[in-house]
């Protein structure tokens, strides 16, 4: 573990919580940052200024690029935590051949829209990359706690499991537990769900709903992402783990959830635009909806959430309307 070169792509709150993660196993770290702005405070000062502006790396241990190649280049294990709306842009310049027996670790939650696919489909499809080589991070987890040394349980899958311990025990340290999966599918795909479903709870949060219904909400989503899984990639899977219903719940609930906050300025009368602008980050689960709708179109998996969000956001139609409609549906 110790001899593998390390490399991050991606600057935001998730990327400098994996970076300080692995600072605690290795003592140097690639890492590609696109800012300029963050790029040089880093350099300056040793923090980030604009994402989780507290956590505070040691100089010597960060090898800070402004191309991504230099990372592809120098890595040996490659973690992407863009946006999924910027990776194709991101990669989209890196040769296949670069990538040749590197172990990619994603910690992206979301589909890449210019291919409707997620990541790992996106690297097999575009870099033919085996899936044998791609690792999953997945939750539940805030990058804000994980900053902060709260306790976190972290699932890594891959179809390698051998991979998933290594790429396991350089995430595990006092405040992270991690455990192992072979469902890279399911964690991937259900980590782009719960997005969805977190919109929608910002949605009736917004409105005015309750706890209650928030309830109600909460256990027929899970029902929703078990019926896509088992359509899409059926395995046998519990859907009451944590990296399923746990990742769903944070999502959902917690006030650091951007999608649940983005969620509630769409039902509170911003247009999503305007949502979008004053929140300044990315809201995975806005791109997600329009990708997912068009998978459970092709299969024909009826998930009224879902709908509702894709109405009320590409749609235009009224979040009060959608959401009185969708009560009559959950039970």
């Amino acid at each position: 573990m110790q001899n593998k070169k390390i490399g991050v792509i991606g600057e935001g709150s998730w990327a400098t919580a994996i970076v300080k993660v692995l600072s605690n196993h290795h003592e140097s770290i690639n890492w590609w940052i696109r800012s300029s702005e963050i790029l040089n405070h880093l350099n300056d000062f040793n923090r980030n200024p604009i994402y989780l502006s507290t956590v505070e790396f040691e100089s010597q241990q960060l090898n800070l690029c402004s191309e991504v190649i230099h990372v592809v280049e120098n890595s040996d294990i490659i973690f992407l935590v863009v946006p999924a709306v910027f990776l194709n842009d991101a990669l989209k310049d890196i040769p296949k051949e670069k990538l040749k027996n590197k172990i990619i670790v994603s910690a992206i939650k979301g589909i890449v829209p210019e291919y409707n696919t997620i990541v790992g489909e996106y690297l097999n499809h575009q870099f033919y990359f085996d899936y044998q080589n791609i690792v999953i991070i997945g939750g539940p987890s805030h990058a804000e706690e994980v900053a902060a040394e709260k306790l976190t349980y972290l699932t890594i899958a891959s179809q390698d499991v051998e991979k998933a311990a290594l790429i396991a025990s350089m995430l595990k340290c006092r405040f992270i537990k991690t455990d192992i999966s072979d469902d890279i599918f399911g964690t991937e795909y259900s980590s782009v769900l719960k997005n969805i479903i977190a919109i929608a709870s910002g949605i009736c949060v917004g409105l005015g709903y309750g706890d209650n219904f928030q309830a109600v909400l909460v256990s027929n989503a899970i029902q929703e992402i078990k019926m896509f899984l088992d359509e899409i990639h059926p395995i046998q899977r519990d859907i009451k783990d944590s990296v399923y219903l746990g990742d769903l719940l944070v999502t959902a609930y917690s006030n650091y959830s951007r999608n649940r906050t983005f969620g509630s300025m769409i039902g509170k009368g911003y247009s999503v635009k305007s949502a979008q602008l004053e929140m300044k980050m990315i809201a995975e689960g806005y791109f997600a909806t329009n990708c997912i709708k068009k998978i459970i179109d092709m299969h024909s998996i009826s998930m009224p959430i879902t709908e509702a969000v894709y109405n009320i956001l590409y749609k235009n139609s009224s979040p009060t309307y959608e959401i009185t409609k969708l009560t009559e549906r959950l039970k």
